[in-house]
């Protein structure tokens, strides 16, 4: 038995357990390989760090547009000689920078003053580029000294090794006219590792060019040969379609998804891109996550065999008792009985005794322990039980007449008879389950009919009403016959 119950229930698991993780499994790979949901989600953060990236820039102009239009920034133009502008612009380029510590979350790299011809007057902490003609390098610049409104801009340039993501605000003189323009300039790679910290947390490369002919001009991190191969082979259409059309584009590079987000609020034109990758599935096995379920199917398993061994040696051993007693009794052992201590089979045991008595003629014993009958009176057999009850012990003969206890009488006079039958009643059935006794049988209506029976029997024997009380002496219940007066 117990190794049926075993296969049963270790079967349940076996095919509960391995549909758990068939479907775990397809739920988990139609989950992580929605290439709709992960282009997307490519796409929202390629978004989201290009507008990091350009959000930081025009935090920039706005900063910058409040310093330019300081006094100290325009006196510098206006110093007597070229090399007491130059010291000046040094100096103001320097204050700024200082300044710039304190409102940004790290140090620019580079603060510039121009004249309105575009050409560098200062730079903070070096004497280098007096004189560079910053406006013929980079259109941007020109633009926004031609027309008085502030700007950012990517500034890669090999020859000047400059590789900055700048912003300009221009200044006026008091006659109204564009006077010059003060530069703050970030590294680009410093820049982006930033925006990938705030955004994505993924690598990203920023990209410069025309549609056909983009570069990487910065990384997020120092490095990033794999990033950089998938830009230069699979990326490239995502990358000629966001500076094409002006929209965040993403294409797939074997397990990578690329996102390319153009950058067209820095320099006014859509010729840098943002790119980034995000992983081709949310997780690398569907298996591998479902796997643990087949830890909990054996897991299962095993609890099953240790279950079922407990379980049908619950059952098996009573039933294995019961059949050797049967066949000790075949073998001519005609007194043996079974005594059977079992919730479940204690009572077939017991059945079966009474099937052996009555087939072989034997009278069952149905007292208890202490002598005392357990099986309940039947119907028929009630009135004679309740006619060996009827005593007389509540009066005494004293000189041949009864001594009648005048209280109890009183007592029992003055009960209503309704509250009379039901006491007795109550205090009977409550007097012989107290001697183990079973009641079942002796319902209220034939103890009370019996009860009236007794007292009009004594009541034409004394010559006077009579009233029963119940007493019990530990091993018979006795009802009393009192005379009232």
């Amino acid at each position: 038995m117990r190794n049926k119950i075993i296969a049963v229930n270790a079967v349940i698991v076996l095919i509960v357990g391995f549909l758990s993780w068939a479907v775990m499994r397809g739920a988990l790979s139609t989950a992580a390989e929605n290439d709709a949901v992960l282009s997307a989600d490519a796409k929202h953060a390629a978004f989201g760090a290009s507008a990091k990236l350009q959000l930081d820039a025009l935090r920039a102009e706005l900063w910058l547009s409040t310093r330019s239009a300081e006094p100290a920034t325009l006196d510098a133009t206006t110093k007597g000689t070229v090399s007491a502008q130059q010291e000046a612009a040094t100096a103001r380029c320097d204050a700024v920078a200082t300044a710039a510590r304190g409102a940004f979350e790290s140090a620019p790299s580079l603060v510039v003053l121009v004249d309105a011809s575009g050409k560098t007057l200062g730079r903070n902490g070096s004497t280098l580029m007096r004189g560079d003609n910053l406006a013929a390098a980079y259109t941007g610049l020109k633009e926004a000294l031609a027309s008085g409104h502030s700007g950012s801009d990517i500034w890669v340039n090999k020859e000047r090794n400059d590789q900055y993501l700048a912003s300009y605000a221009p200044f006026r003189n008091a006659q109204g006219a564009v006077a010059g323009a003060l530069v703050l300039g970030t590294t680009l790679n410093d820049e982006l590792s930033r925006v990938s910290d705030g955004t994505t947390g993924r690598p990203l490369v920023l990209v410069e060019g025309a549609a056909a002919e983009s570069r990487i001009v910065a990384h997020s991190t120092a490095s990033n040969p794999e990033l950089e191969s998938i830009v230069a082979s699979a990326g490239k259409d995502a990358i000629h379609n966001a500076l094409e059309s002006g929209h965040v584009t993403s294409a797939h590079a074997g397990a990578t998804i690329v996102a390319a987000a153009p950058l067209g609020g820095l320099g006014g034109g859509h010729h840098a891109a943002l790119v980034g990758s995000s992983p081709g599935a949310l997780f690398e096995s569907a298996t591998s996550l479902a796997n643990p379920i087949l830890g909990v199917m054996a897991l299962g398993l095993a609890l099953v065999v240790v279950g079922g061994w407990l379980l049908g040696n619950y059952i098996s051993q009573p039933i294995d008792m019961l059949e050797e007693g049967l066949l000790t009794i075949l073998n001519g052992q005609s007194d043996k009985r079974f005594e059977l201590d079992h919730p479940e089979l204690g009572g077939l045991a017991f059945r079966i005794d009474q099937l052996l008595n009555q087939l072989m003629g034997v009278e069952e014993d149905t007292t208890d322990a202490e002598g005392r009958v357990s099986h309940a009176p039947s119907q028929q057999n009630f009135t004679a039980a309740m006619a060996v009850d009827d005593r007389r012990s509540g009066a005494t003969m004293e000189g041949g007449e009864a001594s009648i206890d005048p209280a109890m009488a009183r007592k029992l006079a003055d009960e209503p008879a309704g509250d009379y039958y039901a006491r007795i009643y109550r205090e009977y059935i409550a007097a012989k389950k107290a001697l183990g006794e079973a009641t079942e049988q002796i319902t209220q209506q034939t103890f009370v009919t019996r009860i009236q029976d007794m007292e009009r029997e004594a009541s034409g024997k004394l010559g006077k009403a009579v009233r029963y009380q119940v007493a019990s002496n530990g091993r018979e219940v006795s009802l009393l016959a009192i005379p009232l007066a």
